[in-house]
């Protein structure tokens, strides 16, 4: 393993986070489209549809970060800012488990205001609470 990881700078998670964001919602309007069309193509009918289907999205997005984490590292917004998720403890590729754990206390973290991911201001490791419960880091590929 590399000795000199360097972590993840705050602004390049954000982008990361952006990318991933913007993937997963092109996703779900696709995915959703006929439905969408229905009630008609402005903003307010796309973001009521997505809301009615809102377990499904949450479930997307678990599925997407749990897996690309566990599998690739990173999710494809983290490869495009060439960041990485590691094991806190070994600083390497992190188990299903973990991936899995974080996946699911970013998603708890999105629904009440995205408080979690403040922590990253304030940790030593610049970890989210998702990363603190999931024991991860993220470092830059």
């Amino acid at each position: 393993m590399d000795n000199n990881l360097e972590l993840a700078s705050n602004r390049t998670r954000l982008l990361a986070f952006v990318i991933d964001d913007f993937l997963i919602t092109g996703i779900v309007i696709i995915m959703l489209w006929d439905k969408i069309a229905i009630n008609g193509d402005d903003v307010t009918s796309i973001l009521m549809t997505m809301n009615n289907f809102l377990w499904q999205v949450f479930l997307l997005k678990f599925v997407y970060q749990t897996f690309f984490v566990w599998y690739y590292g990173a999710t494809i917004g983290k490869i495009v800012t060439k960041i990485r998720v590691i094991d806190f403890n070994s600083l390497e590729r992190v188990s299903f488990f973990a991936a899995a754990t974080r996946s699911a206390f970013r998603l708890i973290s999105e629904m009440f205001f995205y408080f979690g991911f403040l922590f990253a201001f304030f940790t030593e490791g610049k970890q989210t609470l998702h990363d603190k419960i999931g024991r991860t880091l993220v470092v830059n590929a």
